[in-house]
């Protein structure tokens, strides 16, 4: 199962993934990582520097494909914008049926590490959170909705409250509470 380093570092990665998500990164060491991903510790570390390194390779790994499927729940409905937000929060009641869902990555990467701050995942988790409000704030202008930035930051506090409520109460209900609160905050300054 051996293969070139390019598909060893993708293999690493994987496991990386698959077991900081699944398990939560500080629960997770290299040995299990490398064992996951069939090499030793050595090849491991000849890949990454060390953990630090692999949690920012994950996160950055991650980074285009939730941002990608965030923008596809808003995008999916067919209705206004107020529709498309809604949509959103109706993602997360789908997603959390999933017993494989965690939440977000980027959250829980920077709870668990409070403790030992680690520089380049807060960055990572941060440049993460602000593509998405960006990106929220340019749909909300594009759809005439006063205040695109303040708006888009409003929702961003709702979609964190929304999977953390969600996680915290294995309940999804929350969902349909956020949305609620969502709908009626773009509605609100939607033009007359």
């Amino acid at each position: 199962m051996r293969g070139i380093p390019a598909e060893t570092r993708k293999r690493i990665l994987a496991a990386a993934t698959d077991l900081f998500y699944a398990k939560g990164i500080r629960a997770v060491g290299v040995d299990a990582i490398a064992a996951a991903a069939g090499v030793t510790k050595r090849t491991l570390y000849l890949h990454f520097d060390g953990k630090d390194d692999l949690i920012a390779a994950y996160l950055e790994a991650r980074n285009e494909p939730v941002l990608a499927g965030l923008i596809k729940s808003v995008m999916r409905s067919s209705g206004g914008i107020a529709a498309q937000i809604e949509g959103l929060f109706l993602a997360f009641a789908r997603q959390a049926g999933n017993p494989n869902w965690h939440g977000c990555p980027f959250a829980r990467a920077v709870s668990e590490l409070r403790e030992t701050p680690n520089d380049a995942v807060s960055e990572i988790a941060a440049r993460h959170k602000r593509a998405f409000e960006d990106w929220l704030a340019e749909h909300l202008a594009s759809h005439h909705v006063a205040e695109p930035a303040l708006v888009a930051r409003q929702l961003m506090v709702l979609v964190d409250g929304c999977i953390t409520q969600i996680l915290i109460h294995r309940d999804p209900s929350y969902a349909a509470a956020a949305a609620a609160a969502a709908v009626a905050l773009v509605e609100r300054r939607l033009p007359d």
